[in-house]
C-alpha cells in the first residue's frame, strides 16, 4: 500500500480490525519514510458490476461515489455514519449478489431511495430532487405525498374570525425577555 503523503511503498500495519458491520477490515498502517499514518478498509468484492448509464455508457460500479452521493443528501443531518456505512454495503452487497453483471443507474437510484426513505425523509427528497430530475414545486408535493404513504397531508387549520387571540397583558411568553 502506497503512503498517500509521500507515494512511500513500504507502508506498515499498525493494527487491524474488523469494522462495525463486520464488512470490513479497518487497519491502521504508518509510513516508515515520513511516519505519515492513515486508515485502510479491505472489503469483500463479490464480483465487478459495471453500471449502465442513461446515455448507453458503461462504466465500472464505484462504491465510494455511491457513499458520496449519500453523504450528500445526508449532509448536516444527524444521521448515525455506522446507519450510513451498513446503507451504503446492503446497497453494494445486493448489487453483487444480484448474478447481472450489468446494472442500470435507475435500478441503483432506486434502492438508495427507498435506503434513505427508511433513513431519513429530508435526505430521501434532496436525493429524490436530483435524482429524478424536479423542475416544478408540483414535483416536490407529488413525492411528499409519498411520503405519507398516500395520505395527504392536512393544510393548516384556518385562523377563527377575528383573527389570532391577542396575548393577556403583563404577561411575557416563554423564552422572550
Amino acid at each position: 500500500m502506497r503512503c498517500p503523503y509521500c507515494g512511500g511503498s513500504e507502508t506498515q500495519v499498525k493494527d487491524s480490525r474488523p469494522s462495525e458491520d463486520g464488512a470490513a477490515i479497518r487497519r491502521r498502517r504508518v509510513c516508515p519514510d515520513c511516519a505519515g499514518r492513515f486508515t485502510t478498509f479491505e472489503r469483500v468484492q463479490l464480483r465487478e458490476v459495471v453500471v449502465l448509464k442513461r446515455s448507453g455508457k458503461r462504466v465500472p460500479f464505484d462504491r465510494d461515489k455511491l457513499q458520496r452521493s449519500i453523504d450528500v443528501a445526508l449532509r448536516k443531518r444527524a444521521v448515525d455514519p455506522e446507519r450510513i456505512e451498513r446503507l451504503v454495503s446492503g446497497i453494494t452487497r445486493q448489487l453483487e449478489s444480484a448474478g447481472e453483471p450489468e446494472v442500470t443507474s435507475e435500478a441503483i437510484g432506486e434502492l438508495v431511495m427507498a435506503g434513505l426513505k427508511g433513513l431519513d425523509d429530508v435526505a430521501y427528497v434532496r436525493f429524490a430532487s436530483v435524482y429524478k430530475n424536479f423542475r416544478e414545486a408540483r414535483d416536490f408535493e407529488e413525492l411528499l405525498g409519498t411520503l405519507s404513504d398516500g395520505i395527504p397531508v392536512p393544510a393548516a387549520a384556518p385562523e377563527p374570525e377575528g383573527g389570532p387571540e391577542p396575548e393577556a397583558s403583563g404577561r411575557r411568553r416563554a423564552g422572550r425577555p
